[in-house]
């Protein structure tokens, strides 16, 4: 029995020793599979890889908090860094809440130098807070290479080309660096912002810079050395500028050395001065610009260039959704406008003007195309100079000047108050011309359409005028241009060295000096300075007055014509008639229509007056009327014709037509006493000669006679001579003789027809005497 459990016994432990070893030898493989595979080899000088993310923070010491994380890690023995992948850094700011947030595939780490570099393309948002909207308008997101971020200090620098994402626009330069601790962003070179507007359809305006600095905290944008802001038709250049910035965008821009410009349909505006600030309204539109220092503004179309320079302009502009339109623009210190007309046009170029004043305000029309006016603000002064023949040079001044223009941006009109004129007059047969000036309380010019041409000026109130001796004044005065005549209204007046008109209107023309006076007209004329003889009528030595309805002088008042009851006289010579013409240069003087000659003259001393040597004779006069007259200052002789009436003293004479012959003028030592003006007078036609007195009538009839004044004598000739005296009788001869101072009679007969006389007697004669 032994013997047969023994060997089982032993093949049932050799059994279960084969399944501990089988199971065993099975436990070792499974152990042996399950167990974790050897750690790779790291490559030469790498101390540490991790691939299961790294994070690394510094939350204390100088500097900012920082937190770098990345999904994946190498670490470098030498240099001591770190390799990351897929890296988030922040950046957190004091209030440990905000911070800004830098993404990038791949960076290096150094802690011994304490920095961040991406080489590879990083993208950068700026005040990142959870759960909150950045501020409009801020610096919102940078993407950039080559980034160095200081992890001490939480600076970020590149010199790679970097772009920028703004809440309302984006931008781009060549380097830049960012400082978390003084919320400053340093644009290194090649600077291009764009901001753009909150509308609908937003206008951008685009900032150009080779260097700029943006100041969070102050939200202002610093550009130098140089400047230029873009939009649309807009442009401003400077040397240097600082924007500053809202939660809406641009509100101000402020630059130096300045120049900009605007477009606007056919306008174009330019503008440049020594500082320039730019205002913007809440929609970032341009508001109004303000220039100090050499202030430039020009405006240009196709017809002229206007230019204003002053210490100081602001430009103030109407904001739109589509545009800001200039609407006013205000100069001022030592301002100065001057507008020139555009060579090159087939219409003549107008004057250039030139407006100077101490400050002067200029408005634009609605839609901005053109200049509305212009208005000076204190004193000033309008020249014109002129740019072709036939223009004159002119000088406006004026206590405030009230310009308006035409949409061809041309001017319309002007008003000036407390004006003063200077023209300026062209060389005549090579002499120089005085200035003609005018003064007047108003002032009113006006212009015409297309050729810009002043064609009329009118002043009013105490207006005055003046052109070498020449002067006038009236009420009220028009200028026509094309004609060149001024026409003196109310209270009119005009006078030069050898006399004066007034009347009620005056048209004077400046080129010959000649006029017309009109209403109420009175004149004076002073004795002629330039010698030739002079006669009774027209004598040299007292002025000559005249009065009429109406004056009219031509060929440079060589011919003067008085119309509507004339009356001209000289002392107490007169001549009276409806129109009276003076023809000096041929020596001529006409009357026509009930014509009156009142001549002085002087009566022989009486016996009483000699005893009284001192006692002045008393004056006489020679009165002659008739139809009309013509005067001769060469021959001294009047001839009256048309039925003519003379009287002198007591003696009247009738006769178809007088022949009046005045005396060569003596000088006052050669005169004599008693001695007439009139030397004779010829009578011819129906002669009456008439005289009365001392009870008795005397009257002579023939068809001729002649009147020698000195000598009282009257000698009828023709016909059949006449001579009845109401005293004596009748008388009858070839030719008669009588003296009208003592009445004395002599009568000549012929062999065939002798005198003859019929004397008549006292009622109580009985006798007749005949004398042969």
């Amino acid at each position: 029995m032994r013997r047969v459990v023994r060997p089982l016994f032993l093949l049932a432990i050799a059994g279960i020793g084969g399944y501990l070893a089988i199971t065993y030898r099975d436990r070792v493989e499974e152990i042996r599979r399950k167990a974790p595979a050897p750690p790779k080899k790291l490559p030469k000088g790498v101390s540490s890889m991790a691939d299961e993310g790294w994070h690394w923070e510094k939350s204390s010491g100088e500097g900012p908090p920082v937190s770098v994380r990345a999904k994946n890690l190498k670490q470098i023995q030498e240099p001591n860094r770190y390799e990351l992948e897929k890296v988030d850094l922040r950046i957190y700011r004091k209030d440990g809440k905000t911070f800004d947030h830098i993404l990038s595939d791949h960076a290096i780490f150094d802690l011994a130098e304490k920095f961040l570099y991406c080489d590879g393309e990083a993208d950068i948002t700026m005040g990142v807070m959870e759960g909150e909207e950045p501020a409009p308008g801020r610096l919102i997101k940078i993407k950039s290479s080559g980034i160095r971020f200081d992890s001490a200090t939480g600076k970020a620098q590149t010199d790679r080309d970097a772009q920028f994402a703004f809440e309302k626009g984006e931008g781009k330069s060549v380097g830049a660096t960012y400082d978390p601790t003084t919320k400053e962003l340093h644009l290194k070179s090649q600077v291009e912002l764009t901001w753009r507007g909150s509308e609908a359809n937003p206008r951008p305006m685009k900032v150009e810079s080779g260097e700029a600095i943006y100041k969070e905290t102050e939200s202002k944008v610093l550009l130098s050395p140089w400047a230029k802001l873009t939009r649309e038709n807009l442009t401003l250049e400077g040397k240097g500028a600082v924007v500053s910035l809202d939660k809406n965008g641009i509100r101000l821009v402020e630059t130096t050395e300045a120049k900009g410009s605007n477009v606007h349909q056919n306008r174009l505006l330019e503008f440049s001065s020594a500082q320039l600030t730019m205002h913007f309204n809440e929609k970032s539109e341009v508001e109004k610009i303000q220039g100090t220092g050499n202030a430039v503004l020009s405006t240009r179309n196709d017809l002229s260039l206007t230019t204003t320079r002053s210490n100081d302009v602001l430009l103030e502009f109407a904001a739109s959704a589509k545009e800001s339109v200039l609407r006013r623009a205000l100069a001022n210190g030592n301002t100065t406008v001057e507008s020139k007309p555009i060579p090159g046009l087939a219409r003549p170029p107008a004057e250039t003007r030139i407006l100077k004043s101490e400050t002067v305000e200029m408005k634009m029309s609605s839609n901005g195309e053109h200049i509305d006016t212009v208005d000076t603000l204190t004193p000033g002064t309008l020249e014109f100079l002129p740019n072709r023949p036939g223009q004159k040079r002119r000088h406006v001044s004026g206590e405030r000047f009230h310009v308006v223009y035409t949409p061809a941006n041309q001017i319309d009109t002007f008003h000036v108050n407390k004006a003063t004129t200077r023209t300026d007059n062209e060389p005549r047969n090579g002499k120089p011309m005085p200035p003609g000036i005018t003064t007047s309380s108003e002032l009113q010019a006006f212009f015409a359409p297309g050729s810009g041409e002043m064609t009329r000026l009118e002043q009013w109130g105490d207006f005055r005028y003046e052109e070498g001796e020449r002067r006038a004044r009236s009420e009220r005065a028009l200028l026509d241009q094309a004609s060149n005549r001024i026409t003196l209204l109310q209270n009119a007046r005009v006078s030069d060295t050898t006399g004066s008109t007034t009347a009620d209107q005056i048209l004077l023309d400046q080129k010959t000096e000649d006029f017309v006076a009109d209403g109420n007209v009175q004149s004076s004329r002073l004795p002629d300075a330039k010698g030739g003889s002079g006669s009774a009528m027209l004598t040299k030595d007292q002025p000559m007055q005249a009065r009429a309805a109406k004056m009219t002088t031509s060929d440079r008042q060589a011919l003067v014509i008085y119309d509507g009851n004339a009356m001209l006289w000289q002392g107490s010579s007169r001549l009276q008639a409806d129109r009276i013409e003076i023809d000096r240069k041929n020596g001529l003087l006409r009357a026509h229509g009930k014509v009156v000659s009142q001549i002085l003259d002087q009566q022989k001393p009486s016996e009483a007056s000699k005893a009284k040597p001192k006692a002045p004779a008393a004056p006489s006069y020679t009165l002659i009327n008739a139809p009309e007259m013509t005067y001769s200052d060469k021959e001294r002789l009047a001839h009256y014709t048309g039925g003519v009436f003379l009287r002198r003293d007591a003696l009247d004479v009738k006769s178809k037509e007088l022949r009046a012959y005045l005396k060569e003028e003596k000088k006052d030592k050669e005169k004599k006493e008693g001695e007439s003006s009139l030397e004779k007078a010829v009578a011819d036609g129906e002669v009456v000669i008439v005289q009365g007195g001392d009870g008795r009538t005397r009257r002579g009839a023939s068809e001729h006679a002649d009147y020698f004044v000195d000598d009282a004598k009257v000698i009828l000739t023709g016909g059949q001579p006449r001579f009845e005296d109401s005293l004596k009788g009748n008388t009858t001869g070839k030719e008669l003789i009588y003296f009208s101072n003592d009445g004395r009679l002599l009568v000549n007969g012929a062999p065939s027809e002798p005198a003859k006389s019929k004397v008549r007697r006292k009622p109580d004669a009985s006798s007749s005497n005949k004398r042969n």
